[in-house]
């Protein structure tokens, strides 16, 4: 039975927990909270570069995001997304500044989520019982 390693990040979705509208969802090994049907921040703790925060916003508000926390860049993977790792000196206070912009419902923070695309039925070759 594969083990389940809790994320050590997941403190920083705390404050939406009383929120009606949060949702913590798995995302690529990650964990993803959404509020009001928005994505907006990615908790990774996994390896660099994915092991910090991923602030789900658009490239226009980068600027005025890094402006208000210079600790934040473009993520060097995902780089329509800002990030802040976990190793920078100012990650606990950029963590719990990024949470109190997602509660006040900031518009420069989340991104509607992609649809999902539906999965295959399972018309394969067990789908059907011989009889």
């Amino acid at each position: 039975m594969p083990s389940k390693i809790r994320n050590s990040l997941l403190w920083i979705f705390d404050a939406f927990e009383r929120e009606p509208g949060y949702l913590c969802k798995p995302m690529f090994g990650c964990d993803a909270a959404y509020l009001d049907g928005l994505l907006c921040l990615v908790a990774a703790d996994r390896d660099p570069p994915f092991n910090g925060v991923l602030v789900c916003t658009s490239r226009e508000n980068h600027a005025s995001l890094i402006d208000a926390m210079p600790a934040l860049h473009a993520h060097p993977v995902l780089g329509k997304w800002l990030y802040v790792p976990q190793a920078d000196a100012a990650f606990e206070d950029t963590a719990a500044q990024l949470s109190a912009l997602v509660l006040a419902r900031d518009p420069r923070i989340g991104v509607e989520p992609k649809p999902r695309k539906p999965r295959k039925s399972g018309k394969g070759r067990n789908s059907v019982l011989p009889e």
